[in-house]
């Protein structure tokens, strides 16, 4: 299932550098820039409340967008970069990047998972470890995965699972040529325990 791409909405930053960056905070924006594709970089500027909203929604950096700047033709973006104060931890300048729909990306994917109640290792009180809540993956622009699934169905305790157990939709492929691992189902700690005790005797 392909993601949707949301809007996001931005003015056009008059004046550069830092006492333009500075007016537009006074101002109630945050300065950005979006480059990329080979054209001239533009300054913008995002509502603070707007941006800050958007960020707790999560998965800014994932997400593709499609920016909205008055006077300008909508365009694909990607956020590369959202600085923040030291001290406060709130945004104080984002970078964007064009990008076209037959651009190749990475970016984080979720990983859901499912069939938890299938699977015998936990019905048996195994735990389900997550080691990568989210993958890096190579993906289309114009056709980017809401999510990847693990199927949990018939995991047994001590079962480990890699990327290469999954399925990948069509055009997406890992950035890492190794095959890591996405989960495992551990033992329960008693189990694990008397195991232990076991492997001492």
């Amino acid at each position: 299932m392909a993601r949707e791409i949301p809007d996001l909405q931005a003015v056009v930053r008059t004046g550069t550098g830092k006492g333009a960056a500075r007016q537009a905070r006074r101002e109630g924006n945050v300065p950005g820039i979006i480059y990329g594709d080979g054209k001239e970089p533009t300054p913008i500027a995002i509502g603070y409340n707007y941006l800050l909203k958007r960020l707790k929604q999560g998965r800014f950096l994932q997400t593709l967008f499609n920016l909205k700047v008055e006077g300008q033709p909508d365009q694909h973006v990607i956020c590369r970069g959202v600085q923040r104060d030291v001290v406060k931890d709130l945004p104080t300048h984002v970078d964007f990047m064009r990008i076209h729909d037959n651009s190749r990306i990475n970016l984080y994917i979720h990983v859901d998972f499912v069939n938890a109640d299938k699977a015998p290792g936990i019905k048996r009180g195994g735990t389900l470890t997550v080691v990568r809540a989210e993958v890096e993956l190579e993906v289309l622009a114009s056709d980017i995965p809401d999510h990847i699934t693990v199927d949990l169905e018939g995991k047994q305790i001590g079962d480990v699972i890699h990327i290469e157990d999954v399925t990948l939709p069509a055009g997406v492929k890992p950035t890492i040529d190794r095959n890591f691992v996405i989960a495992n189902i551990a033992a329960p700690s008693g189990l694990a325990a008397a195991e232990a005790e076991e492997d001492a005797a």
